[in-house]
């Protein structure tokens, strides 16, 4: 079953039982899955629709770290409801030693020597750790690797 169709299912669930905190996450993630589709004219596949998750994400991140710098618990307690939804969606996040492995056969895969290889490495790393690991945690270690 793909991603969208479970979203989809989920939805539905989501009505029948009367959970409407949960039934407005799913309807955001779909609506956002929706506007992509009409935007690009394409029919959304599931690295596509795990992008999207991945971009909302951390939109809600920054979003509670804001929040919580105002000193808004309310409104970050929101945020964080939203981001446990939209986060059970997604794969299981890799750890940093499967991080670094994948980082090492990257490497020896292309041939990356200093720091001037880092976009040519993050490219290949990118499409192989998409939803699975933090792409800001991968950058780092890539950057310590590499000098």
């Amino acid at each position: 079953m793909s991603l969208k169709q479970q979203l989809t299912d989920d939805m539905k669930t989501a009505m029948k039982s009367g959970e409407k905190d949960r039934l407005g996450v799913i309807r955001l993630v779909l609506a956002a899955i929706k506007q992509k589709e009409v935007d690009e004219r394409i029919e959304m596949t599931d690295p596509l629709v795990l992008a999207v998750l991945e971009k909302m994400v951390k939109q809600r991140k920054d979003s509670i770290s804001q929040y919580e710098a105002a000193a808004r618990e309310d409104l970050a307690a929101i945020e964080r409801y939203e981001l446990g939804i939209i986060e059970a969606y997604l794969p299981a996040k890799m750890d940093e030693a499967a991080i670094l492995a994948e980082i090492d056969k990257a490497i020896a895969a292309t041939g990356a020597a200093s720091g001037a290889d880092i976009g040519k490495l993050m490219g290949v790393l990118k499409p192989a750790l998409a939803g699975q690991a933090d792409m800001g945690l991968v950058s780092k270690l890539v950057k310590q690797k590499l000098s």
